[in-house]
């Protein structure tokens, strides 16, 4: 079984953050790696991790849910402009459609999975 990389993120510059600095959770090494990339950067204007709901029904149990996207950010673009972004942080694969080359328990899982993200 996975060891999964998880803990709070001990921010350098609080005041590039948005939301509560004492409670920013990472929950994959991956997560970790933005954290300090959106801390550290010179071009990151502000951030927040896991802070803005977005309604959606999910086409499996066709109920509302809400999902939190893993990063909102603010960055200043090398012409002076500014943009914001919203960045998920997930594994390729899944980001691909399973395909079920033989009958697995995973398949189900896997499916469901894609069809939500």
């Amino acid at each position: 079984m996975a060891k999964y990389h998880q803990g709070i993120y001990k921010i350098k510059n609080r005041h590039k953050y948005k939301g509560d600095p004492d409670n920013i959770v990472f929950r994959s090494s991956w997560e970790l790696k933005v954290l300090k990339y959106l801390d550290e950067h010179p071009a990151i204007l502000w951030f927040a991790s896991e802070e803005l709901p977005i309604p959606y029904i999910n086409p499996v149990d066709k109920k509302k849910h809400r999902y939190f996207p893993d990063f909102i950010l603010r960055v200043k673009k090398k012409d002076g402009s500014e943009e914001t972004h919203m960045w998920e942080i997930k594994p390729f694969r899944q980001t691909q459609m399973p395909t079920q080359k033989r009958k697995t328990k995973r398949f189900p899982e896997e499916s469901v999975t894609y069809a939500i993200n």
